[in-house]
């Protein structure tokens, strides 16, 4: 074999190598970024289930004070438009729902801010572990949501109806306030998202 020959035998030798190097290490690191997933979301269903648990625990009546809460719906029709939604009636008249639906609202708005501040964690955790853009987006957009949820909660639900006088019609139009700000909240979630993206995609998070 000539020098020559013996160069190039090398030179392919060495590219197929190399090669086969970064294939592996590619493919280690998808392992990796999927092993580090696959503990993340485990983590999340477990916290949300210990949460519930922690939540109805908490709450010894929670479970009959939903069923009441869901028994006490009306249907009925928003404005002058044909779209229609499920409200909640006579709230502050009868005695044996007040309670049941300050239950609810209260242990809605509970979850919605432990919720809410274990994604920031998990956030911080995905930046560690250097999860994909498309995951820490989406992270970023829960977060968003179930705070803003919180804040809405607590607004247009729990203060009123911690009031000491208030209306079935003023609770019913906060209802509808509600539904409609949390449409507005999942709008800027996605927004959250897009900026994120752009922005990480811009500075090569």
């Amino acid at each position: 074999m000539s020098t020559k020959e013996a160069e190039k035998c090398y030179i392919h030798s060495s590219a197929t190598l190399w090669l086969e190097a970064s294939e592996l290490n590619q493919s280690s690191r998808r392992y990796t970024h999927g092993h580090y997933e696959g503990i993340l979301t485990a983590i999340s269903a477990g916290f949300f289930l210990i949460l519930i648990g922690t939540l109805f625990i908490g709450t010894p009546n929670l479970l009959n004070e939903v069923v009441t809460f869901l028994n006490n719906f009306k249907v009925v029709a928003v404005g002058n438009t044909n779209i229609q939604i499920p409200t909640p009636q006579n709230l502050a008249t009868n005695a044996k729902m007040y309670p049941a639906v300050q239950g609810v609202c209260l242990a809605a708005r509970d979850f919605s801010l432990v919720w809410g501040v274990f994604l920031i964690a998990m956030l911080g955790a995905r930046f560690l572990f250097d999860s994909s853009l498309r995951r820490k987006a989406e992270n970023l957009g829960d977060i968003v949501f179930w705070l803003g949820a919180t804040y809405l909660i607590e607004t247009f639900l729990v203060t009123p109806l911690q009031a000491s006088i208030i209306s079935d019609s003023d609770l019913a139009l906060n209802w509808l306030k509600f539904w409609a700000s949390v449409v507005m909240f999942i709008g800027v979630s996605l927004i959250a998202r897009a900026i994120f993206l752009a922005a990480a995609q811009e500075m090569n998070v």
